[in-house]
Formats: structure tokens, C-alpha cells, sequence
């Protein structure tokens, strides 16, 4: 069972020890990131994170703090979303205190040197320039694009080039005093350790946090009444597209129906979509349904990789199979086996410590409320067909359509009158 630790100073810590497993993971999680920002200096948050592993106080170059890590076998990164940045550390759990010294050196002593600063932003712009290269992932990023437009939630977490470029380190500086604060972090640590012990070298080595309030991100707007396009010409031999509606956020009961309906549409091998346009007629190597909720946002997505010359056949067999939902009832088969899907899937994932920190630590940081797997579990139990036929019906209305689009396409109004349910 997980423990919740409470410091003076605000800091929360998360502690959930493992028996069986030599492996333990410290998770430093921040309520911050890219919807947090200013449009002209959009990527900070991710720039940023790079920074931190470019040299401290103790550590001076980025070869100090990796080399400690790696002569014990460590594996170790940081990650940066909309709403969160993380930084952790995996070990066997003999090394926990060089994993707190190392991590909590980079939070605390970090130099953001000037001359580091001008070569990790080139680092960040040929990262641009590989996800721009790849439609299958930079789609998604034109899906968010389309549906918030020119506020936060719709630019990218790295920035583009040219606001990237005009990150100076005070904006690092000020935005790292003011974000990284005790009530707007977390530690999680899960993995072979004991318990009193762990909080008071947490308390030790992150205990020094000083309290002051952070800014807050400003409320996404979504503004939609007819069904929209995003198209971006590229010369590809397969068309890449993200097809789905806005939905829930993290808060709303809805998202339990809504996940065991992605799963249903295209979240397994088995499911309507993956049997209809790949297996079937052959369509696409790659289809999925996802959801994704954010604090204020949520959306529903398919996301797939098409023929080029068969892309208005997959679009209409995916609003098709949206349709059925709010005018059919899923059978009772199929309701179970998602359920035991997404049921499976959980227990299956939460089998390392790294998983287990970001399970709780996520939880805390985003909700400010903890639910265990048995509990989400229960939630997924209760969702009936009435349920899911309830929320499709909500959901799959043709004011509500979004279409992102790469491929070699010029005629947005062509996709655009597709989009009907």
C-alpha cells in the first residue's frame, strides 16, 4: 500500500515499497509544462528539462552526473508533457542514495551554463526536425494543433525553432524559481527500500525546496460548431491522419466509458477498427483509438496510416464504426472482453517500479487524489452498455469532428465534407 508524506515546506512524497524486486525508483514530478507558458517563449519547459542534465555545482559537466549513474548500472531521464516535467532515477536499491545525491543535484545545483544553453538548443532543434520527419508521430501533434489552436494546449511541448531561439537563462531561471516550488512537487519513490528510512533521506536530500507560490496556467478554450480540417502537404507514399471528437477531462466520470470504448473501437488487435481496415481490406499497417484527458481538456482519437489513394474509404469506415456506437448497443461479449482488457493491461504494466512511481505520482500531482488499481478497476466494472451508448451518443456529434491530415493533399474542402455522422 502506498503512504503519503506530507513535509512543512509543502513537499509531498509517495512512497510504495516492492517485495520481490531489487530495483527502486526516484520520481521527481513538477506541476508544470508547456501549457504554462508564454507564446514567446514557447519550449522553455522542455528546454529546461535538457538543462538539467548539463552540469551542477558538484557535477560541472553533463560526462559527471551521467558516469555516476551508468558505473552502477542506472538508467535514468526526464520527460516533459503539457501539465507535467518529470526527472527520474532507476537503480538497484543498494545505490539509493547516490540516485537522491545525483537527482537531487541536478534539481537544486543546476549551472545552466550560457555556452550549454546555445548547444542544447541546437540539440532541440534537430529533435524538431526528426519529429517533423516522421508524419506518424507529428500528426498527433497537428490534432492538438487543430482542436486548441493558438493557446497553449495547441502549440508543441518543444517549441518551434524560432521561439526556442529567443529562451535566454533568466526565462530559465526565472521560470525554474518560480515552478519549482514544495507545493508543486512531488516524490515518488517505489522498489525495494524501507519505508521510515526512505522519507528521511528524502527529506535530506529535497528537503531545502523554499515556499513560494507559482503561477498557474490560464483555462483552454475550446470554441467549435462544425466539423474542422487541418491538412499539411507533404509528399508521402501513405497518407497519416487523426480522426476523433473532443470529450472529458481527467476530472469528468465519463473518461471509464470513454476507455473501455477506445478499446472497443481500436485498443487491441481485436477490435472493430484493426479488423475492418487492416485485416480486412488491407487499408493501413498501423490503426489505433486512444483517449487522452488532460485537467481542463479531453479528446478522443484514431490515429492511422493509409493508402493514399484509398484514404476517403478508411475515413468513412472509422465514422462508420463511431455511428454504431451511438445508434447500436455493444454486445455483452464484447463489453466484457474490453473491460478485461484494460483490466489486464493494468495489473500486467504495474509490474516494475517505474511504472508503479509514475502510476501514484501522476495521480497526485495532476488530481491531487490517489486511486489505487483495484478502485480504477471497479470504476471499469460498473461501465455498462447503456454507458458507452450514453457517452457515444454525447460525443459523436458531426460539430464535434476534427480531422488532422499529412499527406499529398492540397483540397482541405474534399476531407472536410467526409465528415459526416
Amino acid at each position: 500500500m502506498f503512504k503519503k508524506t506530507i513535509l512543512k515546506n509543502g513537499l509531498r512524497i509517495i512512497t510504495f515499497p516492492m517485495e520481490n524486486t531489487r530495483a527502486l525508483t526516484l520520481l521527481l514530478l513538477v506541476a508544470t509544462g508547456s501549457k504554462y507558458e508564454k507564446k514567446e517563449i514557447s519550449g522553455l519547459s522542455h528546454l529546461l528539462e535538457h538543462m538539467a542534465f548539463k552540469g551542477t555545482k558538484k557535477r560541472p559537466q553533463t560526462i559527471d552526473i551521467a558516469k555516476e549513474l551508468d558505473r552502477v548500472g542506472g538508467i535514468y531521464n526526464a520527460f516533459t508533457g503539457k501539465e507535467l516535467m518529470g526527472f527520474w532515477v532507476k537503480v538497484d536499491a543498494s545505490h539509493f542514495d547516490l540516485a537522491a545525491d545525483v537527482l537531487s543535484d541536478m534539481i537544486f545545483n543546476s549551472l545552466f551554463k550560457e555556452e550549454e544553453i546555445k548547444k542544447e538548443k541546437k540539440v532541440i532543434f534537430e529533435e524538431i526536425n526528426m519529429m517533423k520527419d516522421n508524419p506518424s508521430k507529428y500528426v498527433l501533434d497537428l490534432w492538438e494543433k487543430l482542436l486548441y489552436g493558438d493557446q497553449p494546449a495547441g502549440w508543441l511541448i518543444s517549441g518551434e525553432k524560432e521561439t526556442v531561439k529567443k529562451i535566454s537563462r533568466k526565462n530559465i531561471l526565472d521560470y525554474f524559481k518560480k515552478q519549482f516550488i514544495p507545493t508543486n512537487i512531488i516524490i515518488s519513490l517505489a522498489g525495494n527500500f524501507k519505508e521510515k528510512e526512505a522519507i528521511l533521506k528524502i527529506k535530506r536530500f529535497f528537503g531545502k525546496f523554499k515556499k513560494i507560490k507559482p503561477f498557474s496556467k490560464k483555462p483552454t478554450k475550446e470554441l467549435q460548431n462544425s466539423p474542422q480540417v487541418l491538412l499539411n502537404f507533404k509528399e508521402t507514399d501513405q497518407t497519416h491522419l487523426c480522426l476523433g471528437v473532443r470529450t472529458f477531462d481527467l476530472f469528468q466520470p465519463e473518461k471509464y466509458p470513454l476507455a473501455v470504448m477506445s478499446v472497443i473501437l481500436g485498443g487491441i488487435m481485436s477490435s472493430r477498427l484493426f479488423i475492418k481496415v487492416r485485416e480486412k481490406r488491407s487499408l493501413a499497417y498501423y490503426i489505433r483509438t486512444l483517449p487522452e484527458h488532460y485537467t481542463d481538456t479531453g479528446f478522443l482519437v484514431t490515429h492511422t496510416g493509409i493508402d493514399n489513394k484509398r484514404i476517403e474509404e478508411a475515413i468513412k469506415i472509422i465514422l462508420n464504426e463511431y455511428n454504431n456506437l451511438k445508434t447500436k448497443k455493444v454486445s455483452k461479449r464484447e463489453l466484457k472482453k474490453a473491460k478485461e482488457n484494460i483490466k489486464g493491461r493494468l495489473y500486467l504494466n504495474l509490474e516494475t517500479s517505474d511504472v508503479w512511481a509514475t502510476f501514484l505520482g501522476s495521480q497526485e500531482i495532476l488530481k491531487r487524489k490517489i486511486s489505487t488499481p483495484e478502485q480504477e478497476c471497479k470504476k471499469i466494472d460498473k461501465v455498462s452498455q447503456i454507458d458507452i451508448l450514453k457517452v457515444a451518443k454525447d460525443i459523436f456529434q458531426p460539430q464535434k469532428l476534427n480531422l488532422s491530415l499529412i499527406g499529398p493533399f492540397k483540397n482541405k474542402n474534399k476531407f472536410k465534407k467526409l465528415l459526416r455522422i
